[in-house]
C-alpha cells in the first residue's frame, strides 16, 4: 500500500485487516452454503430456489474477491488456510440437515442477517478510521446482502402462500 494510502487508514489498519479477514471467512462459507444448497435443495419451487442459490453463490464469491483484494492493498494477507474459515468466521456455517426448500431458505436468511450485521460493524469502523475505500466496498457488499435477504424472504413467502 502506498504511503498516502496508509496515512488515510492510519493506526486502525491492523484492526480493519482483522475485520476484513473475518468477513472473508464468512464470504467463503456463504459461497459454499449457497453452492451446496443449490445441489441438494428439494421440494416446491425447487428450480426457482436453485437458480437463486446459484446466483447468490456467484455474488458471494465476488464479495470474497473484493475483500481479499482490499486486505492485500492494506498490506495484509488474506486467510490462506480454508481450515481457518470456521474459526475466523462471524457467521457459523451449518451443514443443511434438511434439504427442503423451506429449511434451506431459512438457513440462508439467517446467514444473510448475520452478514448484514458484519458489514454494519465494518462500515462503522471504516468510517471512524476515515477509510473511505473500505467503507464504500463494505457498503456495496452490505447492499447485496440486504438484497439477498429480501429475495430469499420473498421466495419463502411465495412457498408459504402456495401451501395455503
Amino acid at each position: 500500500m502506498g504511503t498516502k494510502g496508509r496515512e488515510i487508514v492510519g493506526p486502525d489498519v491492523k484492526e480493519i485487516i482483522g475485520l476484513l479477514n473475518r468477513a472473508l471467512a464468512d464470504e467463503w462459507q456463504a459461497y459454499y452454503q449457497y453452492w451446496v444448497g443449490a445441489k441438494i435443495v428439494s421440494g416446491p419451487m425447487r428450480p426457482d430456489v436453485k437458480e437463486e442459490m446459484v446466483q447468490h453463490s456467484k455474488e458471494e464469491l465476488g464479495h470474497a474477491e473484493m475483500v481479499a483484494d482490499r486486505i492485500a492493498v492494506l498490506g495484509g494477507v488474506p486467510i490462506l488456510n480454508p481450515g481457518e474459515w470456521a474459526k475466523a468466521s462471524n457467521c457459523a456455517y451449518d451443514a443443511p440437515a434438511d434439504h427442503g426448500v423451506m429449511a434451506v431458505l431459512r438457513q440462508n436468511i439467517k446467514a444473510e442477517q448475520c452478514a448484514i450485521g458484519v458489514y454494519q460493524r465494518l462500515l462503522g469502523k471504516a468510517k471512524d478510521a476515515g477509510d473511505h475505500i473500505t467503507f464504500d466496498m463494505a457498503r456495496k457488499i452490505m447492499e447485496d446482502e440486504v438484497g439477498h435477504e429480501d429475495e430469499l424472504q420473498e421466495l419463502l413467502e411465495d412457498i408459504e402462500l402456495m401451501k395455503k
